[in-house]
Protein backbone atom coordinates (compact mmCIF):
# COMPACT_ATOMS: atom_id res chain seq x y z
CA UNK A 1 0.00 0.00 0.00
CA UNK A 2 1.19 4.02 -0.97
CA UNK A 3 1.92 5.61 1.90
CA UNK A 4 -0.78 9.10 1.10
CA UNK A 5 0.75 12.25 -0.15
CA UNK A 6 0.54 14.20 2.52
CA UNK A 7 2.72 11.42 4.42
CA UNK A 8 5.13 11.89 1.28
CA UNK A 9 4.89 15.45 1.60
CA UNK A 10 5.25 15.75 4.64
CA UNK A 11 8.79 13.36 4.66
CA UNK A 12 10.22 14.86 2.09
CA UNK A 13 9.30 18.52 4.03
CA UNK A 14 11.66 16.93 7.13
CA UNK A 15 14.16 15.93 5.25
CA UNK A 16 15.03 19.12 3.68
CA UNK A 17 14.78 21.02 6.66
CA UNK A 18 17.14 18.40 8.99
CA UNK A 19 20.25 20.41 7.53
CA UNK A 20 18.85 23.40 7.43
CA UNK A 21 20.49 25.07 10.71
CA UNK A 22 23.65 23.51 10.43
CA UNK A 23 26.27 25.75 10.96
CA UNK A 24 30.60 25.30 10.81
CA UNK A 25 33.18 27.09 11.72
CA UNK A 26 35.58 28.99 9.26
CA UNK A 27 38.55 30.94 9.65
CA UNK A 28 38.58 34.85 9.01
CA UNK A 29 40.27 35.95 5.99
CA UNK A 30 41.14 39.13 7.49
CA UNK A 31 42.67 37.51 9.90
CA UNK A 32 46.68 37.60 9.72
CA UNK A 33 48.92 34.20 8.92
CA UNK A 34 50.78 34.71 12.38
CA UNK A 35 47.75 35.08 14.51
CA UNK A 36 45.69 31.85 11.84
CA UNK A 37 49.19 30.10 12.54
CA UNK A 38 49.11 30.44 16.37
CA UNK A 39 45.33 29.22 16.66
CA UNK A 40 45.55 26.31 14.07
CA UNK A 41 48.35 24.97 16.95
CA UNK A 42 45.94 25.33 19.91
CA UNK A 43 42.77 24.09 17.52
CA UNK A 44 44.97 20.70 16.68
CA UNK A 45 46.63 20.76 20.67
CA UNK A 46 43.30 20.99 21.89
CA UNK A 47 41.08 17.84 20.57
CA UNK A 48 40.34 18.99 16.62
CA UNK A 49 40.94 16.33 14.25
CA UNK A 50 43.46 17.53 11.98
CA UNK A 51 44.70 14.64 10.06
CA UNK A 52 43.07 15.50 7.57
CA UNK A 53 45.18 18.57 6.96
CA UNK A 54 48.05 16.85 6.88
CA UNK A 55 50.28 15.94 3.54
CA UNK A 56 48.16 12.66 3.28
CA UNK A 57 45.01 14.21 4.31
CA UNK A 58 42.25 14.44 1.84
CA UNK A 59 42.26 18.20 2.87
CA UNK A 60 45.39 19.34 3.00
CA UNK A 61 45.02 21.12 -0.43
CA UNK A 62 45.24 24.00 -0.67
CA UNK A 63 47.80 23.99 1.06
CA UNK A 64 47.47 27.33 2.83
CA UNK A 65 47.21 28.52 6.70
CA UNK A 66 43.29 30.08 6.10
CA UNK A 67 42.58 27.02 4.18
CA UNK A 68 44.13 24.54 7.17
CA UNK A 69 42.60 26.76 10.02
CA UNK A 70 38.90 26.54 8.84
CA UNK A 71 39.38 22.76 8.75
CA UNK A 72 40.80 22.61 12.05
CA UNK A 73 38.59 25.33 13.64
CA UNK A 74 35.37 23.52 12.07
CA UNK A 75 36.26 19.95 13.78
CA UNK A 76 37.08 21.42 17.36
CA UNK A 77 33.70 23.79 17.07
CA UNK A 78 32.00 20.37 16.05
CA UNK A 79 33.82 18.48 18.59
CA UNK A 80 33.27 20.96 21.18
CA UNK A 81 29.06 20.55 20.28
CA UNK A 82 28.71 24.06 18.83
CA UNK A 83 29.41 25.22 22.60
CA UNK A 84 29.71 29.10 23.65
CA UNK A 85 32.87 30.39 22.37
CA UNK A 86 33.67 27.06 20.63
CA UNK A 87 34.43 29.08 17.21
CA UNK A 88 36.49 31.98 18.14
CA UNK A 89 39.85 31.52 18.42
CA UNK A 90 40.89 34.99 19.56
CA UNK A 91 38.87 36.43 16.97
CA UNK A 92 40.01 35.19 13.38
CA UNK A 93 36.81 32.43 13.27
CA UNK A 94 33.26 33.28 12.47
CA UNK A 95 30.50 30.46 12.21
CA UNK A 96 29.05 30.02 8.83
CA UNK A 97 25.85 28.90 7.28
CA UNK A 98 27.43 27.61 3.74
CA UNK A 99 29.19 24.46 3.72
CA UNK A 100 32.69 25.10 3.10
CA UNK A 101 32.97 21.68 1.51
CA UNK A 102 35.18 21.16 -1.13
CA UNK A 103 35.82 18.24 -3.94
CA UNK A 104 36.45 14.96 -1.52
CA UNK A 105 37.29 17.18 1.53
CA UNK A 106 34.09 17.48 3.72
CA UNK A 107 33.80 19.52 6.79
CA UNK A 108 31.96 17.66 9.94
CA UNK A 109 28.29 19.43 10.08
CA UNK A 110 27.31 17.92 13.44
CA UNK A 111 29.35 16.68 16.70
CA UNK A 112 27.88 13.03 15.31
CA UNK A 113 30.18 13.69 12.22
CA UNK A 114 33.49 15.40 13.47
CA UNK A 115 34.47 11.52 14.58
CA UNK A 116 38.54 11.03 13.98
CA UNK A 117 39.82 9.97 11.37
CA UNK A 118 38.41 10.45 8.09
CA UNK A 119 39.48 11.75 5.13
CA UNK A 120 43.52 10.76 6.18
CA UNK A 121 45.46 8.02 4.15
CA UNK A 122 46.70 5.89 7.29
CA UNK A 123 43.66 4.15 6.89
CA UNK A 124 41.08 5.59 8.89
CA UNK A 125 43.36 6.00 11.91
CA UNK A 126 43.18 9.18 13.87
CA UNK A 127 46.18 11.07 14.27
CA UNK A 128 46.73 14.59 15.91
CA UNK A 129 49.78 16.72 15.35
CA UNK A 130 51.88 17.55 18.09
CA UNK A 131 50.56 21.14 19.33
CA UNK A 132 53.45 22.97 16.88
CA UNK A 133 51.27 22.38 13.55
CA UNK A 134 54.18 22.65 10.77
CA UNK A 135 53.21 25.85 8.59
CA UNK A 136 52.89 25.12 4.67
CA UNK A 137 55.80 26.81 2.80
CA UNK A 138 55.26 30.11 1.94
CA UNK A 139 53.17 31.19 -1.49
CA UNK A 140 55.04 31.34 -4.64
CA UNK A 141 55.99 35.40 -5.40
CA UNK A 142 53.37 35.89 -7.88
CA UNK A 143 50.25 34.89 -5.54
CA UNK A 144 49.06 37.78 -4.02
CA UNK A 145 46.16 36.45 -1.83
CA UNK A 146 46.59 34.35 1.04
CA UNK A 147 43.74 32.36 -0.82
CA UNK A 148 43.12 32.25 -4.52
CA UNK A 149 39.87 31.90 -5.73
CA UNK A 150 40.23 29.63 -7.84
CA UNK A 151 37.14 27.63 -7.06
CA UNK A 152 39.11 25.56 -4.96
CA UNK A 153 39.05 25.04 -1.41
CA UNK A 154 36.62 26.33 1.07
CA UNK A 155 34.35 29.09 0.42
CA UNK A 156 35.34 31.80 3.59
CA UNK A 157 32.30 33.82 4.16
CA UNK A 158 33.63 37.75 4.63
CA UNK A 159 30.91 38.47 7.01
CA UNK A 160 29.43 36.07 9.80
CA UNK A 161 26.53 34.01 9.10
CA UNK A 162 26.52 34.72 5.42
CA UNK A 163 24.75 32.00 3.67
CA UNK A 164 21.25 31.86 3.13
CA UNK A 165 20.92 29.20 -0.27
CA UNK A 166 19.62 26.28 2.02
CA UNK A 167 16.90 28.74 3.83
CA UNK A 168 15.38 29.80 0.11
CA UNK A 169 15.83 26.06 -0.92
CA UNK A 170 13.74 25.16 1.75
CA UNK A 171 11.03 28.12 1.29
CA UNK A 172 10.92 27.26 -2.66
CA UNK A 173 10.74 23.49 -1.82
CA UNK A 174 8.39 24.21 1.03
CA UNK A 175 5.49 26.80 -1.73
CA UNK A 176 5.91 23.59 -3.90
CA UNK A 177 5.02 21.21 -1.99
CA UNK A 178 2.11 23.31 -0.63
CA UNK A 179 -0.60 22.79 -2.97
CA UNK A 180 0.14 18.74 -2.32
CA UNK A 181 -0.49 18.90 1.68
CA UNK A 182 -3.24 21.31 1.18
CA UNK A 183 -5.02 18.84 -1.26
CA UNK A 184 -4.44 15.94 0.61
CA UNK A 185 -6.24 17.65 3.90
Amino acid sequence: MAAPPSTVALILFTLMMSGADATWCVARSDASDQTLQRALDYACGSGADCAPILSDGLCFLPNTILAHASYAFNSFYQRKAMGPGSCNFAGTATVAKTDPSYGSCVYPSSPSTAGGGTGTGTGGASTTPPAIYPPPPPPPPSTTAPFPDNGIGPQVPDQPNSGGSKEILVAVSFLFLLPCILQAL
